[in-house]
């Protein structure tokens, strides 16, 4: 259903005053799909749908919603309400939502969580931001390696219920220091006198508490898993990443690189509610840096002024060259990026790279070339060597623009720097001042213009 609809059925049975027919509709329904359907409405209308949730889900709904709503659901709730809610919500969700919240909300939660809950959330609010300490939580299913498989059984029935998943079960010594992982399928399977210590997998994939979500999230691509340990200093057991929080990193580092390579400061705000003076401090800088870098364009064309004027007709070509050497170069730094992204390239295969791409770039500039003489002798009815000087310019062109497209992206990385910022606007534009330089030194010595 759409969210309007969704709105509009519960809207209509709250007016009607059917609570228990309201109630059983709202368990029906995703919570996610609750949260998007209040997240167009006025505070006083989501404030009074929320308190009419059942208490079961209602964590679960507030989880999704908006830092906006949060605020001012929070705001209208008594001290014990926040209690209470704190209590149902999975810790990794509630440090998110706090890391939202101006002080006044953060200071009105803490107050009314209880010591060990308050001691856990600052705990947690130190870890440096995009960090696996900021991203884990703390309710897992810790087991000890001499239990047996009967002890394990009673011990997930026991405290799993408040856990974030059981489906993996992290096994720990006398110190807490991680010793391997068991899924719960082993264990359903298991002869219930075996231990723990017997079926367990050793030396599980973890991360630290200070790693960096991207570099744990390329644990999640590459070893498939569902959820990880994270550990401290000193491989103690602190807490787990579920995939869900992994996804959402994923999308993040995602739309980060975007926005990077669209010439773009990377903003934490959704779109619709950023302000249009925020939108536009993020895209200046980039458009002056690239502004002021095309005047070394402009200066190519002003040194080579005499030439276009003995030749007008090679003015025709310009733009055809420009956008030809700037769509070669984009492909080829798009495709690097993204290779480097997964981990499929490093900044040691340079030189595999740029012999790949020069290859490429030989056919593409031979057969790009050969199609743009035949077209200027048909269609342009250009003379020959006209024709000549701009398909040798464009071959030379597309052999550059797939060599810088490479190579740019690489080097960034090797200097420290994200290459997305070398993606298509920087390439572009740089491509644009070889691919005029080659075009007017080929009239020159071709022509003799």
């Amino acid at each position: 259903m759409e969210e309007k609809e969704i709105l509009l059925e519960l809207m209509q049975l709250v007016q009607a005053g059917k609570m228990q027919a309201f109630k059983a509709r709202v368990v029906e329904i995703p919570p996610v799909d609750i949260a998007e359907a209040m997240e167009e409405q006025e505070g006083d209308l989501v404030v009074r749908l929320f308190r009419l949730l059942p208490k079961d889900i209602s964590s679960d709904v507030f989880s999704y919603m908006s830092a906006e709503q949060q605020q001012v659901i929070v705001e209208s709730m008594s001290g014990l309400e926040v209690r209470h809610l704190m209590d149902e919500m999975f810790m990794d969700d509630t440090v998110d939502f706090l890391e939202e919240m101006p002080a006044g909300v953060v200071k009105k939660v803490l107050q009314n969580a209880d010591e060990q809950t308050r001691s856990l959330i600052n705990q947690l609010l130190r870890y440096p931001e995009n960090s696996a300490g900021s991203l884990m939580t703390t309710e897992y299913v810790d087991l000890h390696d001499y239990f047996t498989v009967r002890k394990a059984m009673d011990h997930i029935r026991r405290t799993g219920v408040d856990k974030e998943t059981v489906y993996t079960c992290y096994v720990i010594d006398q110190q807490r220091k991680l010793m391997g992982t068991v899924s719960l399928r082993k264990l359903i399977v298991a002869p219930e006198t075996q231990t723990i210590r017997e079926i367990m997998e050793q030396n599980p994939v973890f991360a630290h508490t200070t790693d960096d979500q991207e570099a744990v999230a390329e644990d999640f691509r590459r070893y498939d898993l569902m959820s990880i340990p994270v550990c401290d200093t000193e491989e103690r057991l602190v807490g787990i990443i579920t995939v869900d929080d992994i996804v959402d990193v994923i999308q993040e580092e995602n739309t980060e690189d975007f926005e990077k390579m669209a010439a773009m400061t990377p903003s934490d705000q959704e779109y619709l509610k950023s302000s249009v003076w925020t939108l536009a401090k993020n895209r200046v800088p980039w458009l002056l840096l690239l502004m002021i870098s095309a005047t070394f364009t402009g200066s190519i064309i002003s040194h080579f002024e005499s030439v276009l004027a003995g030749m007008v007709i090679l003015t025709s070509f310009i733009p055809m060259l420009m956008d030809t050497g700037g769509n070669s170069g984009s492909q080829t730094s798009v495709m690097v990026i993204r290779n480097m992204a997964l981990g499929e390239v490093e900044t040691s295969d340079v030189w595999r790279v740029l012999w790949k791409e020069l290859r490429v770039a030989l056919i593409c500039g031979v057969i790009l070339s050969a199609v743009n003489f035949v077209r200027m002798l048909i269609f342009v009815r250009a003379g020959v060597m006209v024709a000549v000087t701009v398909s040798l310019s464009m071959f030379c062109t597309v052999v550059i623009a797939k060599a810088v497209g490479c190579l740019l992206p690489m080097g960034a990385k090797k200097l420290g720097l994200d290459p997305a910022i070398m993606a298509s606007p920087m390439i572009t534009t740089i491509v644009d001042a070889c691919s005029l330089a080659i075009y007017f030194t080929m009239a020159t010595v071709l022509l003799g213009v």
